[in-house]
């Protein structure tokens, strides 16, 4: 059972199925990955997709930065890792690429991280964002009912109204498209691209394949209808422009 620290950090990916792989082809597509020689995997977890970066030829430089020490300790088996919180510990314009998925819904301050992000990309480089869509049926990150964090995917929490949601969820946002782009308000960058995506069902599969798999194939056509707008979580990509 997860315990509050992993509902405040979030519980990152530990193994490689196809959810991982659809997403990485994404990643690999909207960020330019085969043109890139410098990325960043922003909150790379345990570092499986930073495993991933490190061994595209084109890259010279493949990074991740993690909060918690014991997953970036993981990470650096698999890639360069650093520890760092939203303050990130690079240069001006380093990155031709930033991936940060699934973090800026656990970070204390996810306006300062969107700056940090865009403070280390290179002019022309994007970055590639990942976040809970507050439309989405059920609550992935669990709930707190009467002090005790109950782990689950806890339906409708997010469409409560925010005071009440926020108290139920206090340890995770869930964005809204409009609420996710005025993250970037100010900032010398353009939007490319914002979708949603839906699970891939790897545990449903698991369990019960017949219906997993139908549940995959309906949730990748589902993408591509108005549909998508309830996806389990945004994919939003911005290129930094010069100021």
């Amino acid at each position: 059972m997860p315990s509050t620290f992993a509902a405040q950090l979030g519980e990152p990916s530990y193994v490689w199925r196809a959810g991982q792989t659809f997403r990485w082809r994404l990643i690999v597509e909207w960020g330019r990955l085969h043109h890139a020689t410098t990325v960043l995997d922003h909150g790379t977890g345990v570092g499986l997709y930073l495993a991933q970066m490190s061994t595209l030829p084109n890259v010279e430089l493949a990074v991740g930065t993690e909060y918690e020490f014991e997953r970036a300790h993981k990470a650096a088996q698999r890639g360069h890792t650093v520890q760092a919180d939203e303050r990130l510990p690079f240069p001006d314009e380093t990155f031709d690429t930033v991936l940060s998925h699934e973090v800026l819904e656990h970070v204390g301050d996810d306006r300062l991280a969107v700056q940090e992000i865009v403070r280390v990309l290179r002019v022309g480089g994007r970055a590639v964002i990942f976040v809970p869509n507050r439309l989405w049926l059920f609550e992935t990150h669990g709930i707190y009912w009467r002090g005790t964090y109950h782990f689950g995917n806890i339906p409708l929490v997010n469409y409560l109204p925010t005071p009440l949601r926020n108290r139920l969820a206090p340890h995770v946002r869930a964005y809204t498209g409009r609420s996710l782009r005025r993250l970037f308000e100010g900032m010398p960058v353009r939007f490319i691209h914002h979708s949603h995506v839906f699970p891939a069902f790897d545990n449903v599969i698991a369990r019960r394949p017949m219906l997993g798999r139908f549940l995959r194939t309906t949730a990748r056509l589902a993408e591509r209808t108005p549909a998508r707008i309830i996806g389990l979580s945004h994919l939003l990509v911005v290129e930094k422009i010069a100021p």
